[in-house]
């Protein structure tokens, strides 16, 4: 069994274990699916002992999913719902989140996705910022940037170098509940020029199918496609795209060319972001997956 996966079990059993002392229920897990133990694999890069622990300092101004209660909460538990409803019609498990262009959520939307998952179900979940332009990932968490996925993809690092997971069980400001220690995180690491190459030299598929048989879920946040073209690049490793547009600011034409862009991709859907009003059905701004209501700085 491999080293990684006992690092795994181990923060589980701590997480067990600090749920009984307070005896907080976790939220909807009766419905979900459970994750079945990982085959036995060997992790080859390195010999992974244990996941680094930091002390993340994440608030719910980035992460109103982390509330008790709220708009946030119900419209990202919606989101994780139809996630779930997704994998029941074709094998799910990595999904990139990626825009058409800057500044229309996409890292808010991943890294909440990514919480939620973590804070509401039993399973492992993995958060990769993909993004090695403009990562945010890290500054959201408040966690170390480096080293990350730039330096893994570059070859300098080992894969156990730059896992990282919360020193110890955390509840954000103003949340009494939930407890974050099932979610590891990869930040981009030091960025450079650099990326197209690095995103295009296979590593990442090596990443992810190292480390596939540890998590349920991996959320990778990447660029937006029609800046650059590492999401592209970064999407070969992923079983579908979660595209995000933000409420009545993405033109039509943008999302339609955000969408073209994946066309060789298992796209999700949509995400609208920073709705003020969720759309009628039948409204032809653009098909829609889901719509998250919030008055957080879109990232």
């Amino acid at each position: 069994m491999s080293r990684l996966y006992e690092a795994l079990q181990r923060a589980d059993q701590d997480q067990k274990k600090a749920q009984a002392s307070t005896q907080e229920p976790l939220i909807n897990a009766a419905v979900l699916p459970v994750l079945e133990e990982p085959p036995a694999d060997s992790v080859h890069e390195g010999g992974i002992d244990d996941i680094a622990a930091h002390p993340w300092s994440p608030s719910l101004a980035s992460f109103p999913t982390l509330a008790d209660r709220g708009v946030g909460v119900e419209q990202f538990r919606s989101l994780r719902s139809r996630i779930y409803q997704a994998r029941y019609e074709a094998p799910l498990k990595t999904i990139l989140v990626s825009s058409g262009m800057p500044s229309e959520g996409k890292s808010f939307i991943a890294a909440n996705l990514a919480m939620n998952l973590a804070r509401n179900t039993v399973n492992n979940i993995l958060l990769i910022d993909g993004d090695l332009r403009r990562p945010t990932l890290h500054g959201l968490l408040g966690a170390p940037d480096s080293p990350g996925l730039s330096e893994y993809l570059a070859g300098t690092v080992e894969l156990s170098e730059i896992l990282q997971r919360n020193s110890a069980p955390h509840r954000a400001e103003g949340s009494s509940k939930g407890s974050i220690s099932r979610l590891t995180f990869i930040p981009a690491g030091k960025c450079d020029d650099n990326s197209s190459e690095l995103v295009a030299n296979h590593r990442m598929e090596q990443l992810i199918s190292t480390l596939a048989p540890h998590f349920d879920w991996i959320i990778i946040d990447s660029p937006p496609v029609l800046a650059v073209t590492d999401a592209v690049e970064l999407s070969r490793a992923a079983d579908a795209v979660l595209l995000v547009a933000r409420g009545a600011r993405t033109p039509f034409d943008v999302a339609q060319r955000t969408q073209a862009a994946f066309s060789n991709c298992r796209i999700l859907g949509f995400v609208l972001n920073d709705v003020k009003e969720v759309p009628r059905r039948g409204y032809n701004y653009y098909d829609y997956y889901g719509a998250v209501q919030t008055t957080a700085k879109a990232r």
